[in-house]
């Protein structure tokens, strides 16, 4: 894609985002995140120990589904993940606090991503499918609970239209690579602190 796709692009992403923050979702009562272009925001506090923030903002519960394991491409492979269906351009934020790893772009598979790892290494956390990163994303950058990672999309194997963000969770050694994770149902962790939200 060249520069005018890539701007065209990204000012999509931005506008559904805005859009998503003006319209009323049913989604969580937590606060809004005002726009890509402003700081990160975070959470006023840290969740507590063990618990995940929904990683897409205005989603509820019953939007979200335990689907890790499921099978896909025909059975030839088995789904890693959550998949969190949005509107396109709705915020994504981070689940939990680490430091970005590793932001990386393919045609298929994830498309546009992002990982996460946690402070003490053993947790990768994966945003999958995303339309475009926030301004303030940056790998090696440290990101808080709550603060912006992108905007959902349905880039990669998503298919077009299809607009969700695919949430994962992967253990990895603390030496070991981004790309040498194993997945874990990210389900159980989200669910942790439901009953609080």
């Amino acid at each position: 894609m060249n520069r005018i796709g890539w701007t065209f692009l990204g000012i999509f992403a931005l506008v559904g985002g805005l859009v998503a923050l003006l319209v009323d979702f049913g989604g969580t009562s937590a606060p809004p995140i005002r726009a890509f272009a402003d700081a990160p925001i975070g959470l006023a506090a840290p969740p507590p120990s063990g618990q995940l923030v929904l990683p897409v903002r205005g989603v509820g519960w019953p939007g979200i589904r335990d689907s890790f394991g499921e099978a896909r491409a025909g059975g030839e492979r088995h789904h890693t993940g959550v998949d969190i269906m949005a509107p396109a351009g709705a915020p994504v934020v981070a689940a939990a606090s680490g430091t970005v790893e590793k932001l990386y772009y393919s045609n298929g598979g994830g498309g546009v991503t992002a990982y996460v790892r946690s402070p003490d290494r053993r947790l990768s956390y994966y945003y999958a499918h995303l339309a475009a990163y926030a301004p303030t994303l940056h790998e090696g950058g440290v990101v808080r609970a709550g603060d912006p990672i992108g905007a959902v999309g349905d880039s990669g194997n998503a298919g077009a239209g299809n607009f969700h963000l695919h949430f994962g969770i992967e253990r990895v050694e603390p030496g070991e690579p981004w790309y040498r994770g194993r997945a874990i149902n990210p389900y159980p962790l989200l669910a942790r602190g439901r009953a609080e939200r």
